[in-house]
């Protein structure tokens, strides 16, 4: 169950990442990383982000590029919550596919062999 404070912080963290993911992919043109959900442990010393990465082609690439880059990432959000947080957590980033697992399920239902055939 997470508590009130937690919830604050996660949209905070989750407003802060989502700007600086914005800004550090606005100059390379086509993609798009979005924060879908920020989930914060119960002494807020972990925060685990889930990233949502169109073109999904590069998902794996763009991930393993800002898991290299967490240090920086987190000395930059650290300085956009100095005034709200007196520690930032650490970060970890996770691939949030349910964009795709969506699109496939609809994919499925589209093609689904149990509709009913209209010559019957």
């Amino acid at each position: 169950m997470e508590t009130k404070r937690q919830a604050k912080i996660s949209r905070l963290l989750q407003k802060e990442l989502s700007e600086i993911f914005r800004r550090q992919t606005a100059g390379l043109g086509g993609v798009l990383v979005s924060v879908s959900v920020v989930r914060v442990s119960p002494d807020l010393g972990i925060a685990k982000a889930y990233l949502s990465i169109f073109p999904s082609e590069k998902s794996a690439e763009i991930l393993e590029n800002i898991n290299a880059q967490s240090k920086s990432v987190r000395y930059e959000l650290a300085q956009n919550v100095r005034q709200v947080l007196r520690k930032c957590p650490e970060l970890q980033f996770y691939l949030d596919d349910s964009l795709d697992y969506i699109e496939n399920i609809d994919k499925l239902l589209a093609s689904d062999p149990l509709k009913e055939d209209p010559n019957n």
